[in-house]
């Protein structure tokens, strides 16, 4: 099992990115996908979860901020994260679950205020 997090980077507070993580070694398609984050100092988070079928869930904090999808036919997950807040500062992972954690490298998201 791979998976593969990009899209990290420092913006100013209001601001946009698109996190992206590129998966192998399953099947993709049926599986349901997480994005966690995690900030200094602070325990790792749940920040939003999509189905295999399509159905989402988001942390409160990132409710109508953020937006989880999927391209099956990539086996990709993205994060579209807008309206970005220095509270969002974190290392963020993409993460399967079966039996057991399957974690990304993790991407670095830096938001100034």
């Amino acid at each position: 099992v791979q998976l593969q997090a990009s899209g990290g980077g420092l913006v100013q507070a209001g601001g946009s990115l698109r996190l992206s993580c590129a998966a192998s070694g399953f099947i993709f398609s049926i599986s349901a996908m997480n994005w966690y984050r995690q900030a200094p100092g602070k325990q790792r988070e749940l920040v939003a979860g999509i189905t295999g079928g399509g159905i989402t869930n988001y942390a409160d904090s990132v409710k109508g901020r953020f937006t989880i999808s999927r391209d099956n036919a990539k086996n990709t997950v993205y994060l579209q994260m807008n309206s970005l807040k220095p509270d969002d500062t974190a290392v963020y992972y993409c993460n399967w679950n079966l039996y057991r954690n399957y974690w990304g490298q993790g991407t670095l998201v830096t938001v100034s205020s």
